[in-house]
């Protein structure tokens, strides 16, 4: 490969020049910051950048957000010190679903076979109540099924099935989630939003 000859292919951010450097010299360092502990501060300033986030966000010091504007979120979502989404395509969190420290959601990955190194985005979504345990990775184009959990440090690049447990590098199952998830008030059919 010849990364001088790097291409972005049809990519497009998704927002003006002036809003992604607003963003970046402005809201990502407020969002970020470890002075400010508020969550509904940074929910005002992810909302402001064009993130749409439902009731109950808790997010922690220093949460990195790409885009805000290729982030949803749903409601009482929980984001642990030091995520980091890095969204260049979608993002989905519903509702009930745990973040923690130090995750890393990557969005995008490189065409190895392409001469100029091409970017490949992929959406990633994670349904309601699942739990990404601190230090995960979770790659481009995963779906997170609901109430799955990866576990401390799991990594994985392909889709995890609904309330089973994942651990490991790749993440593999090693059981099924035992959550009564209907004396909860959730919707039993989710359809997946279009991103």
């Amino acid at each position: 490969m010849r990364l001088d000859n790097y291409s972005t292919g049809n990519y497009n951010p998704g927002a003006s020049f002036w809003k992604q450097l607003l963003w970046y010299f402005i809201g990502s360092p407020l969002v970020e910051n470890h002075w400010l502990p508020v969550s509904n501060l940074k929910v005002l300033i992810l909302r402001s950048f064009g993130a749409k986030i439902g009731k109950g966000l808790r997010i922690k010091p220093g949460v990195r957000v790409k885009f805000p504007w290729r982030l949803i979120v749903g409601d009482y979502v929980w984001i642990g010190e030091d995520a980091w989404i890095d969204n260049i395509a979608n993002v989905v969190i519903e509702s009930h679903s745990c973040i923690s420290q130090g995750v890393y959601l990557c969005t995008g990955n490189h065409d190895w076979n392409h001469p100029g190194f091409e970017l490949i985005p992929a959406p990633i979504y994670i349904q309601e109540s699942s739990w990404i345990a601190a230090k995960s990775v979770i790659g481009p184009g995963v779906t997170v099924g609901r109430g799955a959990v990866l576990t401390l440090g799991g990594v994985t690049g392909r889709s995890l099935e609904a309330m089973t447990v994942y651990a490991g590098n790749p993440a593999a199952p090693i059981k099924r989630r035992k959550l009564d998830l209907k004396q909860f008030d959730f919707p039993q059919n989710l359809e997946k939003p279009v991103i």
